[in-house]
């Protein structure tokens, strides 16, 4: 696409927030440079303008620039209040290496620096932002607050669980659990995003759909951000030979050959997929596939597309 934005020096040890506001700019000037039209570089400003209302808020200005109609947004228009969510279990610290760049990023990695952008954004909207993490335990929650001092505490969180992670941490998913807890902390309307694998015991799955729909019945707009490995985790791209597979939750250890499980593999994660789309369709809830090797595009893009169509 043509706008994007060379991330692969990138590590764990950047300063969040400098990254974050970089990949941002980089993604919001490629926005103009691309075909796609409609977007303005004071988003965070502007809507567009419907017919019938008043001329008077009409931004004369960027129209000539655009040749779209926009009206100006006041503050009491622009503020949301958004619900940053991250899967903080060991199955996100996936793939194991030693070194993380953005050309080969662990799922918690990624999903950090695609929550920080976004943050940006809502920083540039005024917007109220909270960050909940959890793996087995709800380990973080916090209110919806502006602010400088609050986001910066945010930034802090966010760069502690991106530190090296030892080998003999496992923490399980209870995605269900914890985010039944995060609907009932949540006290006003808000755009939740969650930001997690969704690898849930197969027993719990449909206790976990149910706390994905206890958000939506709360009256809150949620984007989930399905977080996986293309290669590994979809395709099973492993060589013509015996592995030892370990669980990262639970350290259970299995060894197999991979050609003789690799159908059957694909089969059984494809299906999952195919259910959590198709549940997450039936609730309203926006569900975006998000390749970790794919970049931050595939993230920004389809929450600002969202924000344009409630704008």
């Amino acid at each position: 696409m043509p706008y994007t934005i060379d991330l692969t020096q990138l590590t764990q040890y950047d300063n969040l927030e400098l990254v974050a506001r970089q990949v941002v700019e980089g993604f919001i000037t490629g926005i103009h440079k691309s075909p796609m039209h409609g977007f303005s570089v004071e988003f965070a400003e502007h809507r567009q303008y419907n017919t019938g209302e008043p001329t008077k808020h009409i931004d004369w200005k960027l129209y000539a620039k655009t040749d779209k109609l926009f009206v100006k947004r006041y503050e009491e228009e622009t503020n949301l209040r958004c619900h940053l969510i991250i899967d903080n279990s060991s199955s996100m610290y996936f793939p194991v290496q030693e070194r993380y760049t953005m050309k080969n990023p662990n799922k918690i990695l990624f999903s950090v620096y695609a929550a920080s952008a976004l943050m940006q954004i809502f920083k540039q909207q005024r917007d109220a932002i909270g960050l909940s993490l959890f793996s087995d335990t709800l380990e973080l929650h916090t209110s919806a607050r502006g602010g400088d001092m609050h986001c910066k505490m945010i930034y802090r969180e966010l760069e502690r669980i991106i530190q090296p992670i030892g080998t003999e941490i496992h923490r399980k998913t209870r995605v269900a659990d914890t985010l039944h807890r995060i609907a009932e902390e949540i006290h006003r309307r808000s755009l939740v995003v969650i930001f997690s694998d969704m690898f849930e015991s197969y027993a719990n799955r449909d206790e976990m759909m149910l706390a994905l729909q206890h958000l939506r019945h709360n009256k809150h707009e949620v984007i989930l951000f399905h977080t996986y490995h293309q290669k590994m985790e979809r395709d099973f791209d492993f060589d013509n030979r015996f592995y030892r597979f370990i669980d990262m939750e639970s350290d259970t250890e299995v060894k197999l050959h991979a050609n003789q499980i690799r159908e059957h593999y694909r089969k059984a994660v494809g299906d999952f997929f195919q259910d959590l789309a198709l549940k997450c369709a039936q609730y309203q809830i926006d569900i975006i596939p998000a390749d970790i090797e794919m970049g931050f595009n595939q993230i920004l893009l389809p929450y600002l597309l969202k924000r344009q169509k409630t704008a």
